[in-house]
């Protein structure tokens, strides 16, 4: 009788370390490949010699494990730090700290995943592409790298591996920031039509990545830029609601746009961040995340330390934990881990039309 039962035990073990071993193997992504702006920006721009959109100063990183600045636009970790954490893998490296090894002949593998990220970049190349690396030229970087890839693994192999890694993309801000700051776009385009023409062009260089062996992506909107301390600042401190309108017009024709492109590419599977709506939540409800600031950066000088961005000389909250704002621009780490919160496990209230846990099982 007990031998039976020490063997019923025993498979039953087996059984469920097996089916848990399944389940965690359908879950994990090889890779992640990160195309975006500021908020999920590992140090591409600290490359970029002729740059003035970098984190080098203090007291960026100053809750980052090393305790320094290191190109990331945050107090510690930012979302693509967050995203390779829930996967239980590294932080994809930046792209251009690759090449410099490359270049120093050392041995690099883009098979572990690659950031392209830059901080100030924009769907639309901008006018001066010294100071950041534009989306149309990460996905050339990309190109470059799945070349790279395809020689070192064979077409076949590499298929696999990127069918099943995760293509995260966060951009856009910076276009909308640029068309309030531009009379010249204004004159040029209403805002609908401007919203518009960014869907379509971000449309076009996904298409690209896909080209390239991409199925799986994480493709996050715009938040509600208005509420950011700079905007407020503008607006006595409370959201700029021409601002926060653009945010939505975009984020519209995005999710349109992603519908239509997966029955175009029907082998696409894709999560879309609302990264409005949590925001907002936050704002709105600040107390139910632990939240006290919501309107002030943590780090900068003058009214709601937006009037002057985030320098050594600035002033500098003593809990980060309080505020939803890092900077003028950026979410604190705090806030950060609450967005890929929801993007790993939220209702599609936040992540559609499956959240990102959903997608590494398809």
């Amino acid at each position: 009788m007990g031998n039976s039962v020490m063997l019923g035990s025993t498979i039953l073990f087996i059984f469920f370390y097996i089916f848990n071993l399944e389940s965690l193997e359908a879950q994990v992504a090889p890779a992640i490949y990160v195309f975006g702006d500021s908020l999920v920006d590992v140090g591409n721009n600290n490359y970029l010699l002729l740059s003035i959109e970098k984190a080098i100063l203090p007291h960026y990183g100053i809750d980052f494990p090393t305790k320094k600045p290191n190109g990331r636009f945050s107090n510690g970790k930012n979302a693509a730090d967050l995203i390779a954490e829930k996967l239980g893998v590294p932080t994809s490296p930046p792209y251009l700290s690759l090449i410099s090894k490359v270049k120093n002949n050392r041995n690099v593998s883009f098979l572990d995943g690659v950031s392209f990220a830059s901080g100030g970049a924009g769907i639309f190349d901008g006018k001066n592409d010294l100071q950041s690396i534009p989306f149309t030229k990460q996905v050339d970087y990309y190109s470059q790298v799945h070349e790279q890839m395809t020689q070192q693994v064979g077409a076949p192999t590499l298929q696999k591996h990127l069918s099943k890694s995760i293509f995260a993309v966060v951009i856009g801000s910076n276009d909308l920031f640029g068309y309030f700051n531009s009379k010249d776009l204004q004159n040029k385009s209403t805002p609908q039509q401007y919203a518009d023409s960014m869907a379509t062009s971000l449309k076009v260089q996904l298409q690209r990545v896909y080209n390239y062996g991409a199925r799986k992506f994480v493709i996050a909107g715009i938040g509600s830029i208005g509420c950011c301390p700079t905007f407020r600042l503008k607006n006595k401190t409370e959201c700029a609601l021409e601002a926060n309108l653009m945010s939505i017009r975009y984020n519209d024709g995005l999710k349109s746009m992603l519908k239509g492109w997966q029955l175009e590419n029907n082998d696409i599977s894709y999560t879309y961040f609302d990264t409005y709506v949590a925001l907002q939540d936050m704002i709105q409800y600040p107390t139910s995340y632990g939240f006290v600031e919501v309107k002030a950066a943590c780090c900068g000088l003058g009214k709601l330390n937006a009037e002057v961005p985030c320098l050594p000389i600035s002033n500098i909250c003593s809990n980060r934990q309080d505020h939803v704002f890092w900077d003028p621009f950026h979410p604190t780490e705090a806030a950060a881990r609450i967005f890929v919160d929801r993007i790993f496990n939220g209702s599609p209230k936040y992540s559609s039309p499956i959240n990102m846990r959903q997608l590494l099982a398809v």
